[in-house]
């Protein structure tokens, strides 16, 4: 019965359906009525903002040093009482090296600092203070999309950044909260020089993997009151140029390298932000020697292992070896743009960063007076001129200028048949000075602590083979004055083409400046801080021909600088001292060539340029600067290997003990110790300690295939090289 009824109900709709279509109406012929007239046109719609073009911007770098930023003295209130106002542009370098704007930072901290002047008795006549902490905050304010932050569990007000849509990578920062914004400091003197810089977080590569070094701007120093730019505050002593000089330039920021503290703040313009006066270490901190005051924390950080014993210093900081006279106060100052407040400006908290066993208080240790000092106004009474001065008191230079108070100038050498069949006596001659007058009498040699000539063949390449034999000049014969002859007995072999005439002089020198025995009780240095003298080495063809010189002194195949050398060491003397006078290579070179085998200092040869590596490389010298930064020694841009795939040295074989290994493999194996890495060595046709060689004749390793300069595995790939 239902389903009947269904079907009568859809019978009726489809018969109305379809009768509808020939359905007519009176008066109407079943056609379309005329269209209507157009209606009024509505307003246009907004246009919409153009997009950005690709590659037009970035958001996300490569290393922390593609970012730069601008800082515009006059579009920002970063100082003093007014309201906080913030404006910069970031730009980064996209994968072509093009500067782009840098978009979607979303967070930024930002410091502020003033070179103030300082109005009492007690520290410089300038010092740093952070407008942060003088405000009775912390050493930086936040800046974030939200206005808030959260650091180290932390959670506090910051100021709000915003991104200029119209002007990608320009942003702003306002203040939002009650109170003043933390840097703005109202006491702050807005006619001193000031220094900002910016650090940005949260910055990632292309995969969103964490850029791993801080990003941060350059610093910004400026006048708040004129908005003028500052080229020198007065209180900065260091460059960051100098302390590259052996802690190596960072590949990825540009600055500072391997500085480990806080995770590198990379410039010492970074750094007094927060290490100055007004960061001090609790007593119990201050007893166990440590001290935060930028000046005096450097200088007891570099004091190292100088004050362990003897004076108050942290454990920590007693394990570090400094490389250089740790009085030559201008391996780190100078006197560029006329800062000199380091040497003609003492503090007792500055000195006292070496001078840690003085108690100022109670005058304990202050020369043999035990001068109490209550506050700085006495300090450069004694200290800013005269012998007390600081590069006076500590003989700043002196070194150099006393390696000349013995001076050996090699003019001539010849040789004559022995009465002992096969053997010769060469004779050399020199022009010899003592105490800035020529040598008078051998006798007075005899304060000379040693005096050795140091004597050995040039091969025709250059190579070096010693004789060993040391002749003190103290057994020379004088001819006239200051013309002295030294004679021995060497094999037919030895007597044959060129030789070379060195030395290994060293001495002790009076406070008057003379060099004298080490006997003596007035002295410049100590007894055994003795001076070497700094000889130029001869050579002499003894057959009478073309003098062929040492490799040691052809600048094409020394890919090292004693300049970069001495910029670390202040003077590669040091380095020997106590044991070699030597200030040059060719005075390194009778005991360091690749002839020469045996044992030096634990390593298993004497070659200088592997065993400056293996030095430089173990732990009982760390290395301040990065391992795989070759420019701190090397040339920069040298190329290390030469274009038949050997070393630019042109050694080819390294004498060890039991016979000869290679030494393209031997330097790498300095820092490349694995059994790996021998392994690796070995297959590509070099000879190693454990596998050697029966001749020097050797072929060229094979390492220059992948790892030469320029190659697909090349050492330039994997090392700084420029």
């Amino acid at each position: 019965m239902m389903k009947n009824h269904n079907k009568s109900l859809l019978a009726l709709f489809l018969l109305g359906l379809f009768g509808l279509s020939a359905c007519t109406f009176d008066g109407d012929d079943g056609k379309d009525g005329v269209d209507g007239a157009p209606g009024t046109p509505g307003q246009d719609g907004q246009d919409g903002q153009n997009g950005q073009d690709a590659g037009s911007v970035v958001s996300t770098i490569y290393k922390a040093g593609d970012v730069s930023f601008e800082i515009v003295p006059a579009d920002n209130t970063l100082a003093g009482s007014n309201a906080f106002a913030l404006k910069f542009t970031a730009t980064a370098k996209n994968q072509a090296g093009q500067e782009k704007p840098l978009t979607g930072l979303n967070m930024v901290s930002i410091y502020s600092v003033t070179a103030m002047t300082n109005a009492t008795s007690d520290g410089p006549s300038e010092y740093w203070v952070n407008n942060g902490v003088a405000a009775g905050n912390s050493s930086s304010m936040y800046c974030t999309l939200d206005g808030t932050y959260t650091s180290r569990g932390t959670t506090g007000d910051a100021c709000t950044l915003v991104e200029d849509p119209a002007n990608p990578g320009t942003y702003t920062g306002t203040w939002a909260h009650d109170g003043a914004a933390p840097i703005m400091n109202p006491n702050d003197d807005l006619n001193a020089p000031h220094r900002v810089f910016l650090r940005v977080y949260n910055l990632t590569d292309a995969d969103g993997v964490a850029i791993d070094d801080k990003v941060l701007s350059t610093p910004l120093d400026y006048i708040p009151a004129t908005g003028a730019l500052v080229d020198n505050t007065g209180k900065d002593t260091v460059t960051d140029a100098a302390c590259k000089q052996c802690h190596g330039e960072s590949g990825t920021t540009g600055n500072l390298a391997n500085i480990e503290a806080h995770h590198n703040y990379q410039s010492v313009k970074n750094c007094i932000a927060c290490h100055n006066p007004a960061t001090q270490p609790t007593a119990e901190q201050a007893a166990e020697g440590w001290v935060y005051d930028l000046p005096a924390m450097i200088h007891r950080i570099h004091a190292g292992e100088h004050l362990a014993g003897w004076a108050v210093q942290t454990d920590e900081w007693a394990e570090i070896k400094y490389p250089a006279p740790i009085y030559e106060c201008t391996v780190c100052h100078s006197n560029d743009e006329g800062k000199t407040s380091w040497k003609d400006e003492p503090t007792r908290v500055a000195c006292g960063g070496c001078h840690s066993n003085i108690n100022f208080t109670t005058g304990a240790g202050h020369s043999e007076f035990n001068l109490a000092q209550a506050d700085d106004s006495q300090c450069a009474a004694c200290h800013s001129t005269g012998a007390l001065a600081p590069v006076q008191a500590h003989r700043v230079g002196k070194q150099a200028e006393y390696a000349n108070l013995l001076t050996v100038k090699y003019t001539g050498a010849s040789k004559v048949a022995s009465v002992t069949p096969g053997y010769q006596v060469v004779t050399v001659t020199a022009e010899v000075s003592l105490n800035g007058a020529p040598l008078a009498d051998v006798a007075d040699l005899a304060a000379i602590k040693k005096s050795a000539v140091l004597l050995g063949s040039i091969d025709a390449n250059g190579e070096v083979h010693r004789w060993g034999v040391s002749l003190a000049l103290t057994n020379g014969t004088l001819a006239s004055a200051g013309v002295l002859s030294l004679s021995t007995e060497v094999t037919d072999a030895q007597a044959t083409g060129t030789m070379y005439a060195s030395g290994d002089m060293q001495y002790c020198v009076s406070t008057a400046g003379k060099a004298v025995s080490c006997s003596e009780t007035d002295l410049s240095f100590g007894d055994d801080d003795w001076i070497g003298a700094n000889i130029t080495v001869g050579f002499f063809n003894l057959d009478g021909g073309t003098v062929v010189k040492s490799r040691y002194v052809d600048p094409d195949r020394i890919t090292v600088t004693e300049a970069k050398c001495n910029a670390c060491h202040s003077d590669m003397n040091y380095i020997k001292r106590g044991h070699h006078g030597v200030h040059n290579f060719d005075q390194c070179m009778d005991c360091h060539n690749n002839n020469y085998p045996g044992a030096h200092n634990g390593f298993d040869n004497k070659d200088l340029a592997t065993s400056v590596h293996y030095y430089h490389s173990n732990d009982v010298v760390p290395y301040p600067a990065p391992a795989t930064d070759c420019t701190v020694c090397h040339k920069d841009g040298a190329a290390l290997f030469a274009t038949d795939g050997g070393l630019t040295s042109g050694r080819r074989a390294i004498q060890v003990t039991g016979g000869y290994i290679t030494p393209v493999a031997e330097t790498c194996h300095a820092c490349h110790i694995s059994e790996a890495a021998v392994a690796h060595f070995k297959s590509n046709g070099a000879y190693v300690l454990d596998d050697v060689a029966t001749t020097a004749d050797l072929p060229v390793e094979s390492c220059a295939t992948c790892h030469a300069e320029g190659k697909s595995f090349g050492i330039d790939k994997f090392h700084k090289m420029q």
